[in-house]
């Protein structure tokens, strides 16, 4: 009895660890196997892709594939199948090397089979789509030339590809498991979700909440502002401006309201987006907040003001002499009262340097704070309460003390 190899184009990617919904899967009602060998490796070679074939059709998708899995389960076929990896390794085709995967946070009922390295079972090598076996980055890849930039997720096959950037590729095989970095669930079903393609491949996404969308599925509380949620860029297409990109997108997408949010906590790489993006852009500094939901006044950081009072700290961490004794010291110089040093070892030119350095530093975070202030006013233009998304209060809140966001 032979073998028949099931050719993959693209690499593996990673299985989501614990916290996510896997499991083996339960059969459903029987049907032919079908001539899927290399079916999917030629729609590959042709350019032909699951996302652009895929109809919007998740029940039909869901009948199909439980139908192939009761096959692999009663070991059903002519002869026993493999999955060809782009290194040479085969992986078999049976029960115990697939699993199901649910799609959407929200509805357990959509799955997806996933084939896994048996050698490594948090690895996953290929997806079962139009009932054919396609490597993980095929299923990222598009045929379509009309799929170039930021595309609103629409399809179900958009939605399989929404899933596999989160949930397969950032949540295992592009996020570094060995720190407290933060890692996204599957987004619900209605999701508001945008892909970015380049180049024929899918390389990263961000999602949003709109402003009166419901905060969770078990609470009646509506964000009050719209909010960028999550947001992922593939390694190997970073550092080239696409989260830039991608925040100036929603900006731009929403640019008739007074106040956008960003989702806290912000990690570090969204924070130096962030900073790059509000230094090219003046206005949009006082549009732009961390915020927590709903997003009302007391749960806003500006992020702009954030910004400057990092980087205050920063500067003032890069003179470790400048403490409070060097500041009480700072008068006091040699006898003769003449260019010699003061008491901390500086000369005079040194500490006038470095004293102009700290004033600068202070003066930039008292700016921030004015300019907060300035920009809260909200009456000064003539705005409501309703046009800046506030239930009710005055038309413009104290501006934030800044050592609180210290």
């Amino acid at each position: 009895m032979g073998t028949r190899a099931i050719q993959g184009a693209g690499g593996a990617a990673a299985v989501p660890g614990a916290g996510h919904p896997w499991g083996p899967g339960r059969g459903g009602a029987q049907g032919a196997r079908g001539s899927m060998d290399a079916e999917a490796a030629r729609g590959a070679a042709a350019g032909i892709y699951p996302v652009d074939i895929l109809e919007d059709d998740p029940a039909g998708h869901q009948e199909a594939t439980l139908a192939y899995y009761a096959m692999l389960e009663e070991g059903a076929g002519p002869s026993p199948e493999v999955f060809s990896l782009p290194t040479g390794e085969q992986v078999k085709l049976e029960a115990s090397s697939v699993c199901f995967c649910t799609v959407h946070r929200d509805e357990p009922q959509h799955k997806i089979l996933v084939l896994v390295n048996p050698q490594d079972t948090k690895t996953v090598v290929a997806v079962y789509v139009k009932q054919s076996w396609w490597a993980t980055e095929d299923v990222l890849r598009t045929s379509n030339p009309s799929r170039e930039g930021l595309m609103k997720v629409q399809s179900f096959g958009e939605r399989i590809v929404l899933f596999i950037l989160n949930v397969v590729i950032f949540g295992r095989l592009e996020r570094n498991l060995d720190d407290d970095d933060m890692f996204f669930l599957p987004h619900s079903v209605k999701e508001e979700a945008k892909i970015l393609w380049r180049d024929g491949a899918a390389v990263g996404f961000y999602t949003t909440k709109r402003k009166g969308s419901l905060c969770g599925d078990s609470t009646g509380t509506c964000y009050l502002l719209p909010v960028f949620d999550t947001v992922f860029v593939r390694r190997r297409h970073r550092r080239r401006g696409l989260g830039l990109t991608m925040l100036q997108d929603f900006c731009q997408t929403f640019r008739e309201d007074e106040a956008l949010g960003v989702s806290w906590p912000i990690s570090p790489a969204m924070y130096q987006v962030c900073r790059k993006f509000l230094a090219a852009h003046p206005a949009e500094r006082g549009r732009l907040w961390e915020v927590e939901p709903p997003g009302a006044w007391g749960q806003r950081d500006n992020i702009w003001l954030k910004v400057q009072l990092q980087q205050s700290r920063l500067h003032l961490d890069s003179h470790p002499g400048h403490s409070k004794e060097a500041v009480a010291t700072r008068g006091q110089t040699s006898q003769d009262d003449g260019p010699g040093l003061s008491h901390n070892g500086e000369d005079h030119k040194a500490r006038i340097s470095r004293d102009r350095e700290q004033t600068d530093g202070d003066h930039a975070v008292k700016a921030a704070a004015g300019w907060l202030a300035r920009a809260c006013w909200a009456g000064q233009e003539g705005r409501t309460v309703a046009g800046a998304g506030l239930p009710g209060g005055p038309a413009c809140s104290p501006a934030p003390d800044p050592r609180r966001l210290s």
